[in-house]
């Protein structure tokens, strides 16, 4: 348990007994933004190679796929149980037989004691709550969905070509709540044209919505995506960015700004070295949790 502020082992800790673990999964699905649904092009910084774990490959069924996760994890952690986390793209962009037959094959597996949906906020119709409500109670597992927001703020939305606006995600967000289910939300911390204030601003408007769990992450500017390109031609020159000092002092003022009731899971993503342009702080996750713990730390003892 972290002392300054609600983790995601704690956040865990209150639906599972003992350690448990996420597991990537591709169901090889696409994104409305790309394929015309919503919108074309994606997310201007998105490169979704960027998170895809290793053993992921398009061609595996989600069975495999569970397989190769848990021999990785198993050799440090062999009692370990774990979590399906449909990742990768928007995963429940697809009919709904064949998204409830991967969830169904995902929960079938061993050691397997719930799944977790990443999506998009416009790609989560009632049709499919409704269904997802079935299959939690019919199957014991638990269900957790966590909707990609980016900002709070409709005009970074537009120029990030996000193609949802913040309203979309509080609809989403409180849908998906009064099913029952677990809601996560994502942001990205130094989008185009946002200031300190305007972030802190989208913390704020977290609180005022039925939220179990956040991550945060510092805009990464990545190799062949529109942004990177923007960025070449001298385009998108109001991006903030951040020194890891910088960067840690404002995740602590998040901490402060965030309901303490709400876990947070990550502040930090981490591309390979080989696709990132900006920023280029090397450094693994923990060595910036001490530089964080350290602010922290810092102001408790000041006050």
């Amino acid at each position: 348990m972290n002392p300054y502020f609600r983790d995601y082992a704690d956040f865990l800790a209150s639906y599972f007994e003992g350690k448990v673990q996420k597991i990537s999964v591709d169901a090889a699905m696409g994104c409305p933004n790309r394929d015309g649904t919503t919108g074309h092009g994606g997310c201007i910084y998105c490169n979704n190679k960027a998170f895809s774990p290793d053993w992921q490959k398009h061609a595996l069924p989600v069975d495999e796929q569970i397989a190769r996760g848990k021999e990785f994890f198993s050799r440090k952690y062999p009692q370990m149980r774990y979590l399906a986390y449909f990742q990768s793209y928007t995963s429940t962009h697809a009919p709904l037989p064949y998204l409830l037959e991967l969830y169904r094959a995902a929960i079938a597996q061993p050691d397997i004691v719930g799944i977790i949906i990443g999506t998009r906020p416009d790609c989560m119709p009632d049709a499919l709550l409704d269904r997802l409500s079935k299959l939690r109670d019919e199957s014991g597992s638990r269900i957790f969905i966590e909707f990609g927001a980016e900002s709070s703020h409709d005009i970074t939305l537009r120029r990030i070509n996000r193609c949802h606006d913040w309203a979309t995600t509080c609809d989403a967000v409180r849908r998906t709540s009064d099913t029952g289910f677990p809601v996560g939300l994502h942001f990205i911390l130094g989008l185009p044209g946002e200031d300190r204030e305007m972030m802190l601003e989208s913390v704020r408007r977290v609180n005022t919505l039925p939220v179990k769990t956040v991550k945060f992450h510092q805009l990464q500017i990545l190799r062949n995506t529109p942004l990177a390109a923007a960025r070449a031609r001298g385009e998108f020159n109001d991006i903030q960015t951040f020194t890891p000092e910088d960067y840690a002092g404002l995740c602590a003022d998040i901490i402060d700004t965030l309901r303490p009731d709400i876990a947070i899971e990550r502040f930090v993503a981490q591309a390979p070295p080989d696709m990132l342009i900006e920023p280029q702080w090397g450094l693994k996750n923990y060595q910036f949790m001490h530089i964080l713990e350290k602010v922290l730390k810092s102001r408790r003892q000041g006050q």
